[in-house]
């Protein structure tokens, strides 16, 4: 991997999220190369807007509920 030229600002959640998908000596690009290309998959937003807002609406609700 080259050095890094460019950096990205993600939310303390997105980093908490990466931390816990980092697998020992893996650098925060590695997770992101390898989530992107997880199940031959290049694209990030693939699947989003699949879920009925109803549906997606339960699942926040669920998601928020375990977290307090």
């Amino acid at each position: 991997m080259s050095t890094a030229d460019e950096q990205i600002r993600v939310s303390d959640r997105v980093k908490r999220h990466l931390d816990r998908r980092r697998r020992e000596g893996e650098s925060y690009n590695d997770v992101l190369e390898r989530l992107f290309e997880k199940d031959g998959e290049h694209d990030l937003l693939a699947g989003f807007g699949r879920w009925s807002d109803d549906h997606a609406d339960r699942v926040r609700e669920a998601r928020k509920k375990e977290t307090e």
